[in-house]
């Protein structure tokens, strides 16, 4: 078996910042059309009337805190995401983040499918 060239390590709960004001966006892995991103909210939502609408598959699962994502056009109530909680959404599902826990960062680990 080939050794990878360099071994990256890191842990997903260092760094947090319990009053951060804005998102974080941490990139851990990015190759051959695939983005593992690290996301840590401390109470951001989604601006009101925004969707993301991305072209690439998205699944997300929630690490810690507590948040809840809404589908544009559908039946589907907001989904409520605790820790341990994911979701695939697939390329042009149109969500959007309303709520994240203000009280707690919330630590997100994202993949990214199909991305250039």
């Amino acid at each position: 078996m080939n050794e990878p060239d360099t071994a990256a390590f890191g842990n997903l709960f260092a760094g947090l910042y319990h009053d951060a004001s804005e998102e974080r966006f941490d990139t851990l892995v990015s190759r051959d059309g695939v983005l593992i991103e690290r996301i840590v909210s401390t109470g951001q939502a989604s601006p009101s009337g925004f969707w993301y609408d991305d072209a690439r598959e998205e699944w997300v699962t929630l690490l810690a805190g507590a948040a809840t994502l809404e589908f544009e056009n559908t039946a589907q109530p907001p989904r409520r995401l605790l820790p341990g909680d994911y979701m695939h959404i697939p390329a042009h599902c149109r969500h959007r983040v309303s709520w994240t826990d203000p009280t707690v960062p919330s630590v997100w680990l994202a993949v990214y499918i199909g991305a250039a």
